[in-house]
This record gives C-alpha cells, sequence and structure tokens, in this order.
C-alpha cells in the first residue's frame, strides 16, 4: 500500500538526520540532569566555614546552642561547618542595627540570627542575611535551636534533659501499597513518583518531538510545492496516514532506545523506580494519548503555511500536556478527588491523568473501561477530522484558514 510506502519513507529520513541523532541521546541527558543534577546539587556540602552572628538577649541560648552545631555538622576536612559569633554587645536598641547589617552587607558574616528576651517561650527568632534563600542554614539552625530550647525547658520543669535523648526514638515508615484484591506489595515515594511521572513526560518529549516533524515535514513540502507531487502519486488520506505511522514509528524507536538505556542503568545500580505491574493498560493509554495528539496535530498544521505558525501551533497543543504535570503531586496525594475524576474524561487529558493515577493508585474498573471508550472514540473522530482538514487545507496556499472555514469543512460530506 502506498501509505507504507510514504510511513517507511518518513521514519528513514528523519532517523538519518542529524537533528534526530543528537536528539536521542541529547534528551536523555537532558532528563537525567534535570532529575539527579538539583539533588546533587543540594546534598553537597560546605566547602567553607560559614560564620554566623547570634544576637541572644536571652543570655542563655548561645553557648548550648554553638556546642550542638559544633557537635552535629563538619566539613569533610574535620572543621567545624558554622562559626558563630556573639553580636549581643553590638545590637543595642532593636531599632539600631546599622552596624549588623553592614558586616553582612560587608560579607564579614553571611548573616545573622536574633533572639528576642521572649523566645524560650514564644520561640519566635529572626534572620537577616543579604540571601534567606540559604533553606539548609535555616533549616539546621531551626531544628538545632528547638533541641536547645526544649531542654531548657525541660530543665525548668525539673525534668533532666538526658531523659529526653533516652526516650526519643527514630520512626522508620515502611509503606506497603494494597492492590485491589488486597494483595501486599512493599512501594516507596520513588517508586510510585517516577512510575506515574516518567510515562507523563515521555508522553510530552514524544508529542514535542514528533509532533513538530510532523508539521514541519508538512510546512516544507508545501513551502517546497512538493505536495502537489506526493499528491500525484498517492491519496491525501495516504499521505497523512503514512506521516502519522512514520513518524510514530520514529518516536517509539526513541522510547525503545531510552527504555533500553534506562534499563541498562538499573540493571547496573540495581535500583528499580518504576514498578512493572499494570505496564499493559498503561501502554494502552500512551498509544491512545499519542495517536490523539498526533491527529490533533496534523489537523492543526495542514493549514499553516510558515515555521513560526508551527511553533505556535506546536507551544499551544503542548500545554494540555503541562497541565497534568503541574498536578502531580496534588493527583498523588488525593487521586480519587472529584477535580482529578473531571479532568480525566477530558479526551486530551485522559492519558496523562490516567497514567499519573494508575501507578498510584488503581481507579475503579468502570472508569478504565469508560476513560479508554473515551479515548478510542475520540481518537477516531480526531483522525477523521483530520483527514478532512488535512485534505482540503494541504494545498491551500498564501491563505490562512479561519475556524469558520474549517468548521464548514467539517460539516461538508466527502
Amino acid at each position: 500500500m502506498k501509505l507504507w510506502r510514504v510511513a517507511s519513507w518518513e521514519f528513514v529520513e528523519k532517523i538519518k538526520s542529524k537533528a534526530f541523532l543528537i536528539s536521542l541521546v541529547l534528551l536523555p541527558v537532558i532528563m537525567v540532569g534535570f532529575g539527579i543534577l538539583p539533588g546533587i546539587l543540594a546534598s553537597k556540602a560546605d566547602e567553607r566555614t560559614v560564620e554566623i552572628g547570634i544576637v541572644d538577649n536571652t543570655g542563655v541560648l548561645f553557648q548550648p546552642l554553638k556546642a550542638k552545631l559544633d557537635k552535629k555538622y563538619r566539613l569533610p576536612d574535620g572543621e567545624p561547618n558554622y562559626e558563630l559569633k556573639d553580636l549581643t554587645p553590638m545590637a543595642g536598641p532593636e531599632d539600631s542595627r546599622e552596624a549588623l547589617n553592614e558586616l553582612v552587607s560587608d560579607g564579614q558574616i553571611e548573616g545573622y540570627f536574633y533572639f528576642p528576651r521572649t523566645t524560650i517561650d514564644s520561640g519566635n527568632v529572626e534572620y537577616r542575611a543579604r540571601n534567606v534563600g540559604n533553606i539548609r542554614v535555616l533549616e539546621r539552625f531551626s531544628r538545632t535551636l528547638e533541641e536547645v530550647i526544649t531542654e531548657k525547658q525541660l530543665t525548668a520543669a525539673g525534668v533532666r534533659p538526658e531523659l529526653l535523648a533516652h526516650l526519643r526514638t527514630n520512626v522508620d515508615v515502611k509503606s506497603i501499597k494494597l492492590t485491589g484484591e488486597g494483595e501486599e506489595k512493599e512501594s516507596g515515594f520513588l517508586e510510585t513518583f517516577f512510575g506515574a511521572y516518567i510515562f507523563i513526560m515521555m508522553l510530552m518529549f514524544m508529542v514535542l518531538t514528533s509532533g513538530q516533524l510532523m508539521i514541519r515535514s508538512v510546512v516544507e513540502e508545501k513551502s517546497n510545492r512538493l505536495m502537489e507531487v506526493l499528491l500525484s502519486s498517492c491519496s491525501a488520506r495516504d499521505l497523512m496516514v503514512g506521516k502519522i505511522l512514520g513518524l510514530s514509528g520514529l518516536g517509539f524507536f526513541q522510547l525503545l532506545v531510552w527504555g533500553a538505556i534506562a534499563a541498562g542503568i538499573s540493571l547496573q545500580l540495581n535500583a528499580h523506580l518504576i514498578s512493572l505491574d499494570n505496564l499493559w493498560l498503561q501502554a494502552i493509554y500512551f498509544i491512545l494519548g499519542y495517536l490523539l495528539y498526533a491527529a490533533i496535530f496534523v489537523a492543526a498544521g495542514a493549514p499553516v503555511t510558515t515555521e513560526q505558525e508551527a511553533q505556535q501551533i506546536t507551544s499551544y497543543v503542548s500545554l494540555t500536556l503541562v497541565f497534568p504535570i503541574v498536578l502531580a503531586v496534588p493527583a498523588m496525594q488525593n487521586p480519587d478527588s472529584l477535580l482529578i475524576k473531571i479532568l480525566t474524561f477530558i479526551p486530551v487529558m485522559t492519558p496523562a491523568f490516567m497514567l499519573l493515577r494508575i501507578p498510584i493508585q488503581m481507579p475503579p474498573t468502570w472508569e478504565i473501561f469508560a476513560s479508554i471508550a473515551i479515548l478510542a472514540v475520540s481518537v477516531l473522530v480526531a483522525m477523521w477530522a483530520a483527514g478532512k482538514i488535512f485534505r482540503t487545507a494541504i494545498l491551500a496556499y498564501g491563505k490562512r484558514l479561519t475556524i469558520a472555514e474549517l468548521v464548514r469543512l467539517l460539516r461538508v460530506r466527502t
């Protein structure tokens, strides 16, 4: 069949291009960089001792705070991570801290904490610095200060602080996931999160890369007047279906390569971040979702005539995939909420939200069958609409079809 010739030509020509070969390697590197690099930077230890000022108006918190910080936090070379400076004599009244602020401005100290006289009772503390976004400093100091204050309050109440240390127990929670049949399976947060998140990311990358190639291919053939030659050799339907199949094969080839790389890394590191349970069901939503977006790209790309218009169309369509990513955390916390269920049955969002919900908590059977039915019907309708628009708009030169004209095309019987 001619559509298979078109599909094989699209696949072979694009897979030999330098842009595809570069993206085949570059995109996984970018994804790994986005996923791992922030964690590495966040967990990286400080390289030098950080000087922090303390204004202790309580008169009893500075020394125990300094002792605890020196004991808990050390640099790799053994030096203290934090050097505390007692700035209480310099503080003066609350409305005259110019000298302290100048120490921060001049870089002599990273910042300084201000403890009012009521800190032990109220817990109120102020921190002034040029960089108040240093979560590590704020978290470590606040947690250590809480320990110091708790010990002070226990001592005042006649309770030995050593007793608190003896009674304090570290709790290690092991999460066990229950299936609908009541079966137990140990499943951590990372496995659940990545199992839900990575399929959406793969769908988005595949839609973006293949969709852009699809629209650009049409624009190039229209601008080079090659479209008339192609249509003289095959029908518009064969050309459209061939492009979808060829570029879909290209996208699935990308996923196959990336999946092999991910499987090799997982086996090498003995890390299992993705559950293979219900993989077949996720594959159904993935394939149907991709076909739906492919039809949308064909219908949206057929009327355009410039590269700029093609980029705009791609960005608009991809927004429907970004929305479920934004709601990934709320959906993970409450996958059965009314809002998530309503969004699940909107066809352009059905694939992403079901790919998100299945690894977290399996939806009821009726929702699965209903969503698959809605998605399958939507794919057929989108393919039918894309075919009608493609058949007429593919030869439209120099004139941009309006929305009213596109609707009229869909209503005309052919």
